[in-house]
Order: structure tokens, then sequence, then C-alpha cells
């Protein structure tokens, strides 16, 4: 028999840290130039579950290639 890992309860994980690196500034689509994330999802970040914020990195990934910063 395979015993799958058992995950720690959400309470008991940890949190997914922010992608801030202190360049704090705003694009015209209010995207900030430094984490990629927008304006809402930067004032939402601490009411976010690790799930929702996983997805946010997913989109900040996402939206530094199309801004041509990573490949």
């Amino acid at each position: 028999m395979c015993k799958q890992p058992v995950k720690p309860p959400v309470s008991a994980q940890r949190p997914v840290q922010s992608p801030c690196i202190s360049v704090c500034a705003l694009n015209a689509s209010d995207i900030c130039e430094g984490c990629f994330r927008s304006a809402g999802e930067i004032s939402r970040w601490g009411a976010m579950n690790n799930d929702e914020r996983r997805t946010v990195l997913k989109r900040c990934t996402e939206r530094a290639r199309q801004m041509g910063r990573i490949w």
C-alpha cells in the first residue's frame, strides 16, 4: 500500500512570501515595475491565502515575460 504525503493543515503552513523587492512604482497599466503585481493584488496580499498568493505569483511571472523582463 502506497502512502500519500500528508499536507499540513492550512493554518500550519508558512505564508507564501511577498515578491516585493522595494522597487515600488506602478506603470500606466497599474502594474508594479518591481514585483509585477497589480495595484489590487498588492492591496489584497495580506488577506490572501497561500493558494491565492501562488496564483498571483504565476501571473507576475507571466507579466514579467510579457514585459520582456524575463525569458
